[in-house]
Order: C-alpha cells, then sequence, then structure tokens
C-alpha cells in the first residue's frame, strides 16, 4: 500500500488503456528473477564483433515442399509412381531454371526471388527431430519441441537488447496464429519484457493495429502524469524492496509502452512511403508485413518474426499446387525486402530467414499432394553476413535425405547466434538450477555458410 490508499497493480488497472498492449504484454508476461541493468532492452555487448545486428525472420507455416521450390530432383521423374517412402514418389509439377551469375536452381514458383538469387545462401540439407508441426514449429523457435523454452527472438533480446527504446525489441507480425500459437515466441523463464510482441498485421490501420494504443478518455499530457505518479509510486517501492530485481524491468516497460503511443503508430504507417515503394512489395497483409519489417528493422527493433499467415497455408497435403497459390503472394514481397534492404544499406546488417518447420514428402500423398518430411529439407538465408549465392549441402537424388553437409536446427540457431555477435554455449541463463541455451547441450556452427 502507499500514501494514497492503492496499490500499484490497483492504480495500474484504473488508469484504463491507453499505454499500449505491447507494453503492457511485457508488464503483465511472466516475470523471473535476475539480475538487470536499470534499462533491460538497452543495448548489450555481443560477444565478438557481429556480421549481423537484426534478424527478420520470414516463416512460411506448414512447411514449404524443397523438392518444388528450391532443391530441384529431375531422378523423381525417373522413379515416378515407384514405392518410396509413405507413397510413391511424384515429380514436382513445376518447372526449375537457374538464376544469377550464381546460377542458383529455383522453381518457378519464385520469378521475383529469381531476380536476387545471388543474395541467397541456400541450405540444402536442413533436417529436424520430427515431422510433426506442434513440436516442428517449437523446435525450430526455441530448439526444443515442448513448449517450455524461450523462443529465438527472446534470447536475442535477452543477449543483445534493443537499439531502439521506443518500440519492442521483439515484434511478431502473423495475420491471426500459427499452431502452436504465442509458445512460438514467448520468453518461458526469461524475463517477460523478453517475450515478442504478436501484433495482427492484416489490420494495416496503424491506429487501430495495436489494441489500446490510444486512451479515449486522457490526453498525452495527461497520461504523461499518470505515469510520472506510477513511477514515483514504483520507485519508492524499489527503494523499500532492493531485492525486488525485476521491478526495475517494468518500470521501463511502462515507460516504453507510454513513449509508443507515438513510435508505433508512425512505424506501423506505411502510407508514408513512396508510391514506388509500396508497388515495389505489393499488396495484401504478407505483403504489408514485409514492409513494416523494413521499417522495423530500420528504426532499430532487434528482431521481426513475419508468418506468412494464420494456421498453416503451407500445409499441402491435398494439392501440391496449393504451393503456387503461397509463393503467389510472397514471392515479390520477399524479393522487395531483400532489394529495399540493400539498396538502404541495411542488407549487411539485417539477417534475413526464409523456411517452415519441416518440408515435404517426394512422395504423393493421395494423388496430388504432399506429407510433412523432417530428414530433409530447405531453408534460405540472406544478408547479415551469410554467402550470397550460395547452396549449402544437398539431400540424396531423391529428395528423401540430407545426404551432404547435413544442419541440424541446433545448428542453424548456433551459426545465427554466431552472426549477431554470440557464442550459443555463452548465452545462457539459470533456472531450476542449471544452465540453458537456445542450442540446449547440441549445436555447430557453420563457418561455411558465412562471408
Amino acid at each position: 500500500m502507499n500514501n494514497f490508499g492503492v496499490t500499484r497493480r490497483e492504480m495500474l488497472a484504473r488508469s484504463g488503456a491507453g499505454f499500449g498492449m505491447l507494453g503492457l504484454s511485457s508488464v503483465m508476461a511472466q516475470e523471473s528473477a535476475t539480475d538487470l541493468s536499470a534499462n533491460p532492452m538497452s543495448p548489450k555487448q555481443p560477444h565478438f564483433e557481429p556480421k549481423a545486428k537484426h534478424v527478420i525472420f520470414l516463416f512460411m507455416n506448414g512447411g514449404p515442399s524443397h523438392v518444388d521450390t528450391f532443391d530441384p530432383k529431375p531422378e523423381l521423374k525417373t522413379q515416378e509412381g515407384k514405392p518410396g517412402p509413405g507413397g510413391k514418389y511424384m515429380p514436382s509439377p513445376f518447372k526449375f531454371a537457374k538464376h544469377g551469375e550464381a546460377g542458383i536452381d529455383m522453381s518457378e514458383l519464385f520469378p521475383h526471388l529469381g531476380k536476387v538469387a545471388d543474395e541467397l545462401c541456400i541450405l540444402r540439407s536442413m533436417h529436424t527431430s520430427t515431422p510433426n508441426h506442434e513440436p516442428g514449429l517449437l523446435m525450430m523457435n526455441s530448439g526444443n519441441q515442448q513448449p517450455i523454452r524461450p523462443c529465438l527472438g527472446s534470447w536475442l533480446t535477452y543477449g543483445l537488447g534493443s537499439e531502439n527504446q521506443n518500440l519492442p525489441g521483439f515484434v511478431v507480425l502473423c495475420p491471426g496464429k500459427p499452431v502452436v500459437g504465442p509458445a512460438l515466441w514467448g520468453n518461458s523463464f526469461l524475463p517477460g519484457i523478453f517475450q515478442g510482441t504478436h501484433i495482427n498485421n492484416s489490420k494495416i490501420d496503424p491506429q487501430n493495429v495495436i489494441g489500446h494504443i490510444r486512451n479515449k478518455n486522457l490526453s498525452s499530457g495527461s497520461q504523461r502524469q499518470l505515469l510520472d505518479l506510477l513511477q514515483n509510486l514504483n520507485q519508492k517501492h524499489l527503494e523499500a524492496r532492493a531485492q525486488d530485481q525485476n521491478l526495475e524491468a517494468r518500470i521501463q516497460s511502462l515507460e516504453i509502452a507510454y513513449r509508443m503511443q507515438t513510435a508505433a503508430t508512425e512505424a506501423f504507417d506505411i502510407s508514408r512511403e513512396t508510391k514506388e515503394t509500396q508497388g515495389a512489395y505489393g499488396d495484401g497483409e504478407f505483403a504489408n508485413g514485409c514492409l513494416i519489417a523494413r521499417r522495423l528493422v530500420e528504426r532499430g527493433v532487434r528482431m521481426v518474426q513475419l508468418y506468412y499467415g494464420s494456421g498453416q497455408p503451407w500445409d499441402a497435403h491435398g494439392d501440391i499446387m496449393d504451393h503456387k497459390r503461397d509463393a503467389g503472394k510472397s514471392d515479390q514481397p520477399i524479393a522487395a525486402l531483400i532489394a529495399d534492404l540493400k539498396a538502404r544499406g541495411l542488407l549487411k546488417d539485417t539477417l534475413i530467414i526464409w523456411g517452415g518447420e519441416f518440408g515435404r514428402t517426394p512422395t504423393a500423398q493421395g494423388s496430388k499432394g504432399r506429407n510433412h518430411h523432417n530428414t530433409g529439407f530447405t531453408t534460405w538465408l540472406a544478408g547479415g553476413g551469410t554467402k550470397g549465392g550460395h547452396i549449402h549441402g544437398a539431400t540424396d537424388e531423391l529428395g528423401v535425405n540430407a545426404v551432404e553437409k547435413r544442419m541440424h536446427v541446433h545448428d542453424l540457431h548456433a551459426t545465427i547466434l554466431h552472426l549477431l555477435g554470440m557464442d550459443h554455449k555463452k548465452l545462457t541463463y539459470r533456472y531450476s538450477g542449471r544452465d540453458f541455451r537456445l542450442t540446449d547441450v547440441h549445436g555447430e556452427v557453420n563457418h561455411e555458410i558465412i562471408t
């Protein structure tokens, strides 16, 4: 209690909305004791000189097929109709052609990406631990098949902080929610301020993209006065309870939430972009998401994760031709994002990741679909210190198994952290009597794909 006869929590509840749901999500999230500085989101020194400063993860939830996108397998035509793992072999209905000076083989599904092929580092030897969506999604996002570990974005903001103190360090754009949902961007046992902030990017009105970003009853000046009162109460509480190590993080979260009323509205307002830029990205929620992602990293946000859609849209069980729909909506925006970042001098500092939770079988499910596949699939990277126009590893001639320069999800995570100047073995957090890390006890940095 305080001299006003109300607790800090009661005061916060009575104040109403208007601090912005982004900040409040951090305030009200799980809070674990930790030794944080006065501003837990302030930029922190990496372990060594980084290649990248920001991450944009373009998540193709549902699992895109590698043999129909970036890993051509002409032998499937020879083996068509013959029995294979889980069904009969089915060749891709899509044509492949070489692109760029590097001569990267890519599907006709991605004509725009073909124009920036020399920026892509294609990992054809990815494999993961399970062919099921829920554990596959969790593994790709948190390095563990169970929903009890912090995600990649939380680890990054915990280790490195953010370069923008008016916006969240980790933003998740998704028009709805993928399978599993918030666990994919959760902080778990890390302090709540490091969790991802979910934004429904189907709503492009910057005034409405964030719930309760504006207080209908109080002016900005009045909110500032109210916040000052709350912060004074918080400070007195902190002085009397030095052992409450999370309170400083809560104080900072309130400040961020207030400042976000202006900063977030501006950052999400794509109408501020030129008509030429908007036209380059194209139309639709994913296109808008790609443009917003560029605007966020441009403003210092550490990580933006953009999910292609709600649920699992790339899950082509019934008809692999559904990939034509999904590639058609994502090809142009992704190519524009790469070109735009490069033109602004941001690609060298921004690591782009493209991929899903696994791939799809080279065999048919039913007559035209493909099932889940985890023993060999493709992920690609661009920018952020990776080798452009480069192909790493290979699956066998039918695309069943990764056989050359195999790369597990743990290896991918270790490499991502390395590109951002973090030693995955040293980025740890003590919880429940042991040190945890993103890669658990696994993971090797892939130096072959780094410039």
